[in-house]
Order: structure tokens, then C-alpha cells, then sequence
């Protein structure tokens, strides 16, 4: 069973439990030899931390002597482990040196009589040379193979390899026929060829396909990764567990793994590493041991670089900011960056797990920041969300934020001349109304500005003031100064944010009759919104998003259909939701497809009565197919003292 613990995205950290124990995603399984140990898999638990491994059962099966030690004693026996072995099958074998003499059938119930966790089917490895026809072919023989060992597995787990070479499609159609069996781990196999060559783009193609067809309930696998460079893109495209033999193949040819790349240690002019394997050491010192002393620490620098980069990878996942170590991290080799540009053109897909708000502010450290998902979505929302609360526009090029409080003056006479302020950023057009909604506000941006982000500025600016029909569009500094019009800008500021942050619907069912403001005395800035009397919204400080409350949810049932914002629950499920209690997965019934993670979200029963307000941790396909972990963290019940 899996569980998504924390989320930045796609990427999770996760509980997979098995009957071996509990195993936290994103993880690393060291691929060991059972005939050589240049680390034994008891260091690799001991001095490491490693809490799962995996190891070759084809090689096994094929030794006379292992054979029989693992059918006598089992694996974790005679590897001395203690966490959650998962096994290959022979596949990778068959694409190195062509066939193997091994039905899969054998395979699986070899894996099954030796106590694998985590068994293989013997699928296809899909070259990336393949046509398109061989590759179809192919993920045929492999879904019969996985039925196979599906009807076998009994209580052994097992891997639903996800074949299709670099054809989009054929991955998305094979992972989403896999994602209806009975597997426990989702790989993504086939992709070792394209990282030895550098082909990152094309993989990340491979990983979103992928990633669109199978089931959010099962941990992904990215079959023969395990490189330090590579694993912080991989688990930002939602890659949970991760392999590598290089640790020690890569130290038996005297070379490094390092997160900016792999180097040889007789092309290397210092060490300038700390880790423990490496501390006191010196290239010197490492290159006058023999051969096996040599490799045995250079494999622990190996596997140090792995873990550490891992912890900083979980560490960014629980701060919300795993986009910038990627961003940092694929600048290091130019293929990389490469990678890092192709997330663009799949921007779209990446907007569905990127949740409303994060904790910390959003850094800028290059043009292919842009490609994040909240850039889309405010260009999308700025569109089809915002209101115009004049028939004209001033514009100002971007300064210091608030940009309220930077332009005071300047927009208090725009407003009083009948313009509405709108300040031209890197997101493109911010009415000053919004200037103080996340990310808008939380971000950080360079203030000499690169082409590219100046000609998008330029182009959503042209488009944003196009459609919305202004009858005039001046300079901020050729607003007229004689302008005597009224306004209330909390007034325009609180409806517009509900516009954007909830739809123009809502915020027409939300805002009605008599509306007043509450203010803190002490920032000046808005708390509550009170609506005939009744506290209908809030606003959060750190990310300048509305808080929904009961009254208000209320209004939005009883004038905008279902399932708009809503999640429904079941029946057993109503009384604990109604008290405040959290809504879990699985006891959801129904959820709009359209709820984004940190979303306010009305929680229903089955007839769509109210029974509380909270925020929505995970998206629908994940929570309908979940079978444990919180759907939704509930802040008002309708039991409750609104």
C-alpha cells in the first residue's frame, strides 16, 4: 500500500509498506551483485541507511550454488539484509547480451520460492532504435507476461514493467493498461540507453507519458537511474524509487560520481569532497591502494553522493521549493538543461499537481523558470478571471512589492482619473487589486531581466489588454492629475481576488447584498469579508488567498453546480467530517477534476449537503485511486461553531 505523505507537485514523499517494512519515497535501491560485494548489503542498511536493495535473480538461478543457499535459506538470509529486497528478472540481461535460455513463468516462481518483496516480470526492454511497429509488438508479449505473473505472485509483490522505447503514446496506452492490474510498483523500463547516451529530453518525454497513464496508488520506478545529477529532475516528474549499479561499477574503472557529473580519478587535479568515505583521503593517497582497497572507497563516495543528494532532495520537497534545486541542478551538464527546457512544452500536465500557494517565496534563476506551472496559471486566470473595475488602464513598468505600497500615490490618482492600475511584471499583467496574492507578490526576481522574459511580458500584456477591451491604455507617469472620482480599493481588491482565486460564478454567489470589510488595525490590511451579515471569507496573510468559511461555502452549493469545488464523501465518513475530522481517500465518493493541491474545497455528502470547509491536499485521479492517506484537511465542520 502507498501513501502520499508530503507533495511538491508531481514529486512525493511517500510511505510504501510492504512485509518487509515501511519504505519513505524518493528512494534508492543499491543494485547488488550476489556474486561480488564491493559493499555489502549489510553496510549498505548499517553505515548507509539503505532500507531496500535489489539484486539479479536470473543471475541467481543461473549459479548452482546461489540457487541452492537462496532456495535454503532465502534472500534476506543470504544477503544479510533485513529491508525490502526487490528482484530483476533477467530482462536487462536480454538487452546486453540478447536472450535469455529463462520463461518468465520460471522467472516469477523462482523470485516467489527465494522470498523476493518485490518480484520482476520478464518483459520485453524496448530499444530506443526499435520501429514503432516492433515496439507494439513488443508491449503486447509484455502485458501477457505481466497477467502471468499477476495470477502467480500470491504474496510476493509485483513490478509492472512500462515499455514503448520513444514513442509517447505507446508508453502512455502501456502504462494505462498496467494501471488496471494487480501491481504494487510501477517501472518505467527501456531507459537506460537514453541516459547513457544523454538523450534527457527524450526521457523526460518517456517519464510523463508514463507518468499520464499509470496509477497514483503504486510508488514509479525509473529503472537504472541512479545517478546524483539526475535524481532531483527525476522525482520533480514523479519518479519514487530509484537503482543503480553504477556506485560500483563506476569505482572498479576509478571514477566518481559527483552531482555536476562523473569524473576519472586520473583526470582530476584535487578532492575536494568530505565525505566520510573520502575524508582524510587524497588523490594521491587513493591512487598509491590497491586496486580493491581503491574501489571499495571509491564506491562509498559513490553511494554518499546518492544519499546526501537524496536527503536535499526530501528537504526541498518539504519546503515547496524542488523546482529550484532542479533548475540549479540541470544547469550542471548542457544535456540536462536541455531536459530542463523540454518541461516546457508539458507545462500543461505539470499544473495539475502544482498546488495553489507554497510556504516560501518562488525564485527566478533563468528564463526556464518560466516554464513552472504558476506562470501558466496566471496567464490563464488574469484572462479568463479578472474584471476590470474601470473602462481605462494605466500602465507601470515593475518595481518594489507590494506594488500598492510602492505606487500609493501613483495609483490612488489613476483610480480617482477612472484607470485601473496594472503593473507589467515577469508574470505578466498585475492589476494592482492582485498585487498581493502568491505568487505575485512572493517572488523573486532579478532585476536585470533577460529577452525572453520581456518579450512574454510584452505579448500576455498585448493580449491581457486587447480582451479586455479597454477604451484607453496610457503610462502610469500620463495619468491627469485633476481625476476626482471615488473609489473603495478594499472593495475592488476583495472582489477580485475572489474572482481569481475562485471564478467569477462563485464570487457572484459569494459577494451579494450589503458587503463589509474588517482590517487589521494594526497592517491595515484586509481580514474578513462580512456579506449580509455573515462571514462569508478571510484572507491569509502569508499568500493573500481567501480563507472559506462555512456561510460561504453555503452560498456557493446553492448557485454553482456540483461538483464545482466540491468533494463528496460517504456515508461513514459524514459524521467525523462534519466534526471537524479529515476527509481520507478512501471514503471519497466524487471530486472535481478541477481542484488543485492547497485548493479551498466545500466537503459534501452524497446529496451535496454541507458538511465542512478545508484544503485539498491531492488531486481527484489520485484521491479516487488511493487507498489510504488525507484527501482533504478540513478546517470548519458543520458541526462546528462557525
Amino acid at each position: 500500500m502507498f501513501e502520499i505523505v508530503k507533495r511538491d507537485g508531481l514529486a512525493r514523499i511517500g510511505k510504501f509498506e510492504t512485509r518487509s517494512g515501511v519504505l519513505e519515497t524518493p528512494a534508492l535501491l543499491p543494485v547488488v551483485n550476489p556474486k561480488i560485494f564491493t559493499v555489502t548489503p549489510r553496510e549498505l542498511y548499517d553505515e548507509f541507511g539503505f532500507r531496500a536493495l535489489i539484486t539479479n535473480s536470473y543471475i541467481i538461478k543461473n549459479n548452482e550454488n546461489l540457487r541452492e543457499k537462496a532456495l535454503e535459506v532465502g534472500l534476506h538470509e543470504m544477503l544479510d539484509f533485513e529491508g525490502v529486497i526487490m528482484t530483476d528478472s533477467g530482462t536487462f540481461q536480454s538487452h546486453m547480451y540478447g536472450e535469455v535460455e529463462v520463461t518468465n513463468e520460471e522467472m516469477v516462481q523462482f523470485q516467489k520460492d527465494i522470498g523476493t518483496d518485490i518480484g520482476t516480470v520478464l518483459d520485453i526492454f524496448t530499444e530506443p532504435y526499435w520501429t514503432k511497429e516492433q515496439t507494439a509488438e513488443s508491449i503486447e508479449v509484455t502485458l501477457e507476461r505481466l497477467q502471468q505473473a499477476c495470477d502467480m505472485k500470491g504474496e510476493m509483490m509485483i513490478n509492472g514493467v512500462g515499455q514503448g522505447s520513444i514513442y509517447p503514446d505507446l508508453r502512455e496506452d502501456c502504462a494505462r493498461r498496467m494501471a488496471t492490474m494487480d501491481i504494487d510498483v510501477h517501472p518505467i523500463g527501456g531507459v537506460v540507453p537514453l541516459m547513457e547516451q544523454y538523450r534527457y529530453t527524450e526521457l523526460v518525454d518517456v517519464i510523463i507519458a508514463s507518468k499520464k497513464g499509470l496509477n497514483p496508488n503504486r510508488p514509479v520506478h525509473l529503472f537504472g537511474a541512479g545517478h546524483p545529477m539526475l535524481l532531483a529532475l527525476a522525482t520533480l516528474l514523479g519518479c519514487d524509487l530509484f537503482d543503480s549499479a553504477s556506485y560500483a561499477k563506476f569505482a572498479r574503472d576509478d571514477r566518481m560520481m559527483f552531482i555536476d557529473g562523473t569524473y576519472r580519478l586520473a583526470d582530476m587535479k584535487s578532492l575536494d569532497c568530505n565525505c566520510p568515505a573520502c575524508r582524510g583521503q587524497t588523490l594521491e593517497s587513493l591512487k598509491k591502494m590497491t586496486k580493491d582497497q581503491r574501489t571499495k572507497i571509491l564506491a562509498r563516495h559513490n553511494l554518499y553522493q546518492i544519499t546526501q543528494e537524496l536527503a536535499l532532495i526530501k528537504r526541498y520537497i518539504n519546503e515547496g521549493r524542488l523546482w529550484e534545486l532542479v533548475e540549479i541542478r540541470c544547469r550542471g551538464h548542457p544535456a540536462m538543461l536541455d531536459a530542463l527546457r523540454r518541461l516546457k512544452s508539458h507545462t500543461e500536465f505539470l499544473e495539475r499537481t502544482e498546488p495553489l500557494s507554497r510556504d516560501g517565496a518562488l525564485f527566478y534563476t533563468g528564463s526556464e523558470t518560466r516554464a513552472r506551472p504558476p506562470f501558466l496559471r496566471h496567464a490563464e486566470r488574469i484572462m479568463e478571471r479578472y474584471v476590470p473595475s474601470a473602462s481605462k488602464a494605466a500602465v507601470f513598468p515593475d518595481g518594489s512589492k507590494p506594488y500598492s505600497r510602492a505606487y500609493e500615490w501613483e495609483f490612488h490618482k489613476a483610480r480617482r482619473a477612472g484607470y485601473v492600475p496594472i503593473v507589467i511584471t515577469p508574470f505578466g499583467p498585475v492589476p494592482a487589486e492582485l498585487d498581493e496574492i502568491y505568487p505575485l507578490a512572493q517572488s523573486v526576481f532579478p532585476e536585470i531581466t533577460d529577452a525572453e522574459t520581456v518579450a512574454s511580458m510584452d505579448e500576455l500584456t498585448f493580449n491581457f489588454l486587447e480582451k479586455m477591451g479597454f477604451e484607453e491604455v496610457i503610462e502610469g507617469c500620463d495619468v491627469p492629475e485633476d481625476g476626482e472620482l471615488t473609489y473603495d480599493p478594499d472593495q475592488i481588491r476583495a472582489r477580485a481576488i475572489a474572482n481569481y482565486q475562485f471564478g467569477i460564478e462563485a464570487a457572484d454567489a459569494l459577494f451579494r447584498g450589503k458587503i463589509d470589510i474588517v482590517k487589521s488595525r494594526k497592517t491595515g490590511k484586509i481580514r474578513n469579508v462580512i456579506s449580509d451579515g455573515e462571514h462569508i471569507l478571510s484572507l491569509r496573510a502569508p499568500d493573500g488567498l481567501y480563507t472559506l468559511k462555512p456561510e460561504g461555502a453555503k452560498r456557493i452549493l446553492e448557485k454553482v453546480p456540483a461538483p464545482f469545488m466540491r468533494v463528496a464523501v460517504n456515508d461513514d465518513s459524514v459524521p467525523f467530517v462534519s466534526n471537524g475530522r479529515n476527509a481520507f481517500c478512501q471514503f471519497v465518493l466524487e471530486m472535481d477534476e478541477n481542484i488543485r493541491p492547497m485548493e479551498e474545497v466545500i466537503v459534501v455528502d452524497k446529496d451535496d449537503n454541507f458538511l465542512a470547509t478545508g484544503r485539498a491536499l491531492l488531486i481527484k485521479n489520485e484521491v479516487m485511486s488511493l487507498k489510504k492517506g488525507i484527501a482533504v484537511k478540513v478546517r470548519s465542520g458543520n458541526g462546528d461553531d462557525a
